[in-house]
């Protein structure tokens, strides 16, 4: 069997990360879950995962500083943004943008189907 794909998961809410990695671990994904940030990052310096999927609202360090430093170490990582609604970032930084790419943007609630479905077209390139 070939090794699973690795998502790292940066969520600061026990519930729903949780709910995240049972959902994919269910699906044979390789799960790492960080809650907060900066925890993201040092366990995708340690351990990188294929995908990350991201709350942008959390401690310590936020999920567009998340990106930001992750696409530094990795500019092509793809990404999952989970929010509640899409707020201007006060730097200007429009996630939706092409530097942003490849992003898969979910307004919450988010449906385990679709995470399922944005980690396969991230994982596939693209394909619907």
């Amino acid at each position: 069997m070939p090794d699973a794909v690795h998502v790292l998961v940066a969520e600061d809410e026990p519930l729903a990360a949780t709910a995240i990695e049972d959902v994919l671990a269910r699906q044979g994904y390789r799960v790492t879950v960080a809650r907060d940030g900066l925890e993201a990052v040092e366990r995708q310096r340690t351990d990188p995962a294929a995908v990350v999927i991201t709350d942008l609202r959390m401690p310590r360090m936020d999920g567009r500083a998340l990106i930001r430093a992750l696409r530094r170490a990795n500019p092509g990582l793809p990404l999952v943004v989970m929010t509640g609604c899409p707020q201007p970032d006060p730097d200007g930084d429009d996630i939706t943008g092409a530097r942003w790419q490849p992003l898969e943007l979910l307004c919450k609630p988010v449906s385990p189907q679709r995470i399922l479905d944005a980690l396969r077209r991230l994982l596939d390139g693209g394909a619907p």
